[in-house]
């Protein structure tokens, strides 16, 4: 069974987010980056953007795939962590730390409540 931390909200598409006040980080789940094996290519949104939720707006490619990565939540691209560009096998090593893509402004808190709690992502990935 991954690692689910219990301080985090997930997408069915294996985002997390973890909120403080307005902003929120995202990163891809220890489900996903097992699911993908070594990462070895992550491209980080433009700082300034605005996305929607459920919008691609990073990409992440490992040894077998390449896959979009959805913003959990809508708002301003405040922060990219430029480290898992220069580094992506931080993805593989830290999903829920130094792992991270990026921090967005949230246009809308309410969109949190859609997000699963942890206990419903387990149930998710089964």
């Amino acid at each position: 069974m991954s690692n689910v931390p219990a301080d985090l909200k997930y997408t069915k598409s294996h985002e997390w987010v973890r909120v403080n006040g307005d902003t929120a980080v995202v990163g891809i789940t220890e489900h996903a980056q097992q699911e993908l094996t070594d990462v070895v290519f992550v491209e980080l949104p433009a700082v300034g953007r605005q996305v929607k939720a459920g919008e691609a707006c990073a990409v992440v490619e490992s040894v077998k795939t390449a896959s979009d990565i959805y913003s959990p939540v809508g708002g301003q691209i405040v922060e990219v962590n430029k480290a898992v560009a220069d580094n992506p096998a931080l993805v593989t090593s830290e999903p829920y730390g130094s792992g991270w893509f990026y921090k967005i402004r949230l246009n809308d808190p309410a969109e949190l409540d859609k997000l699963l709690s942890p206990e419903a992502y387990k149930t998710h990935t089964g």
